[in-house]
């Protein structure tokens, strides 16, 4: 990976913002929660610190019931030791915590939310290697035993059971954990860098925000960074582009997360994982003892050794009076069975991130 700090992909400015606040916070859950899979790898990989701390830190991450519930025909498990976790997000309108220790409003509530942020993060069998998949969250997908819907319903019908058995039939994967985290652990996790540094290109305008991002460096705070990666208008590629500069902010992220200097004081390393932990949710299956274990088994992860991609698409429609995104189906088996087999990494290499250049 190019250890150059990280440019992003905006475009022109030719959008209007809206006039719904809500639209704005949609964008907010989409883009930072697009940061999830991240935060996951963080917790995993940071894994050399004492034990006791251990103990401490993974115990303070929440637990969500029945995630698993009444799945049926469930596909293989990974092969060897990989393992496969969905990491989502969700666009609730709630200004209380839903994810980690400290969370007062619940994770889920039936036809209250949908999942902003779909991504399937991959850990290799041999601990070598990782790979993060976006999932558009307006893929027109078949949902079991609901017809046709866009992938992000699913859990408002049945909540991560039903979100489970969704993506699972749309990859072939089995899913063995799932992982929620809310937008305060980016922030926060932002701050406990001392910001993230992050190239961009050309002078862009956020006229909702009424913001202008000067093109060259910038080394961002946590509230910077969320108006950075939160900005919807003056992208020519909507939630494409937003897509490219999310994957290219979680690069330099974690970049800098797992550099030396970070690594190399106890006291940096252990506000970066509070930050991660306590706005954690996982599934009651996942165990302390397996999150230890797989925490101490990637503890050499580097962030050049997680690939990035997102589902291949075949172009945009609508259906009714939604607009959808539609998978190309065959590009996506390709991307899943390499997934399966801890190919990821070629995948990308041969293909790129999977995105067009704009949406329709």
């Amino acid at each position: 990976m190019n250890e150059s700090p990280t440019t992003d992909e905006s475009t022109s400015d030719d959008a209007s913002p809206p006039t719904e606040p809500a639209r704005r916070r949609h964008t907010l859950r989409k883009v930072l929660l697009g940061l999830l899979a991240c935060l996951v790898v963080l917790a995993l990989a940071l894994g050399g610190t004492a034990w006791y701390l251990q103990e401490r830190l993974v115990g303070q991450v929440d637990r969500v019931e029945d995630a698993f519930s009444g799945l049926e025909n469930r596909p293989a498990p990974a092969k060897g030791d990989g393992v496969n976790i969905l990491v989502m997000g969700t666009d609730r309108r709630s200004d209380e915590p839903t994810t980690g220790d400290d969370a007062e409003a619940p994770a889920w509530l039936p036809g209250e939310q949908r999942t902003d942020s779909l991504m399937v993060l991959h850990v290799d069998a041999d601990r070598e290697g990782a790979s993060i998949v976006s999932i558009p969250r307006d893929s027109w997908v078949t949902i079991p035993g609901y017809g046709q819907n866009k992938i992000n319903a699913a859990f408002s019908i049945a909540g991560p059971s039903l979100a489970v058995a969704t993506v699972e039939q749309l990859t072939d994967l089995r899913i063995d954990h799932i992982a929620i985290v809310d937008w305060d652990g980016f922030r926060e996790l932002t701050d406990e860098l001392g910001g993230v540094e992050v190239v961009v290109p050309e002078t862009v305008h956020d006229s909702a925000r009424n913001k202008t991002w000067e093109a060259g460096k910038h080394r961002m705070n946590g509230d910077e960074a969320l108006l950075y990666v939160r900005q919807r208008y003056g992208l020519a590629g909507g939630d494409f582009d937003r897509i490219k500069r999310q994957q290219n902010f979680l690069r330099a992220l974690m970049r800098q997360t797992l550099s030396s200097d970070t690594l190399a004081s106890p006291t940096k390393a252990y506000g970066v994982l509070d930050a991660v932990t306590k706005h954690l949710t996982v599934d009651a299956e996942w165990t302390t003892g397996d999150m230890r274990g797989l925490l101490i088994s990637l503890r050499s992860l580097r962030a050049a050794d997680v690939a990035f991609t997102t589902a291949p698409v075949r172009g945009t429609g609508r259906e009714g009076a939604q607009s959808v995104v539609r998978l190309d189906r065959d590009k996506g088996r390709e991307l899943w069975g390499a997934v399966r087999e801890d190919r990821a990494d070629e995948w990308v290499e041969a293909h790129g991130a999977g995105l067009p250049a704009s949406v329709s």
